[in-house]
């Protein structure tokens, strides 16, 4: 796919594109993922970020975008409060405010890798433990992938990601492209992406 594509495609109203990844972000890369979210923020009109407030690769995606329009992207948290200095000012969504036993779509995709069912269920269970809040965790990404219905929260609608390519897929970025996968939204990433620049 490339930018002119990308942007044919997808730059209409209602649009989600997720921009999000990898904490740890290579030196030489940083700039690179500002560049990308300024750009397409400048070059589309319609589309709407989403991101998920973590530092690293969707803390620098936050920043070009807001750069240029702050009201185009709307950050999804794992509870209210979640890096309270960085969401301060940002549209918020709060797993909090999602009824998530009535959200069954966000708890059948949170629980379909065996490696996360455990703290998925002890979280739906009521535990804001440590185990369990690593499950809310896991529910955020999905989150931000399926939308949630009770709060008007549309789902995405195509994705960026900044990954690990020596090890793809792995933790919550590889969670977060799982559910895109079951849901045939597609997404790129760096070996894509850093051609548009």
């Amino acid at each position: 796919m490339t930018l002119d594509s990308f942007i044919k495609k997808y730059n209409h109203p209602e649009v989600i594109v997720l921009l999000l990844g990898k904490r740890d972000v290579l030196k030489g890369d940083k700039d690179k993922l500002v560049l990308l979210a300024k750009k397409l923020t400048e070059l589309t009109k319609h589309i709407t970020f989403r991101s998920g407030n973590a530092s690293g690769s969707d803390e620098l995606f936050k920043l070009g975008v807001s750069s240029i329009d702050v009201n185009r992207i709307e950050l999804v948290t794992p509870y209210k409060g979640h890096r309270k200095k960085s969401s301060s000012g940002y549209n918020t969504i709060s797993l909090d405010a999602v009824d998530i036993v009535k959200e069954k779509e966000i708890i059948y995709h949170s629980k379909q890798n065996n490696k996360y069912k455990g703290i998925v269920e002890r979280y739906e269970q009521g535990f804001k433990d440590k185990i369990g809040m690593k499950g809310a965790y896991i529910l955020r990404d999905t989150l931000m992938v399926v939308g949630a219905k009770g709060l008007n929260v549309p789902k995405s609608s195509f994705a960026i990601f900044y990954d690990d390519l020596s090890k793809p897929m792995s933790g919550g970025t590889g969670h977060t492209m799982t559910v895109c996968n079951s849901l045939e939204i597609p997404f790129i990433d760096q070996s894509v992406w850093f051609n548009w620049l």
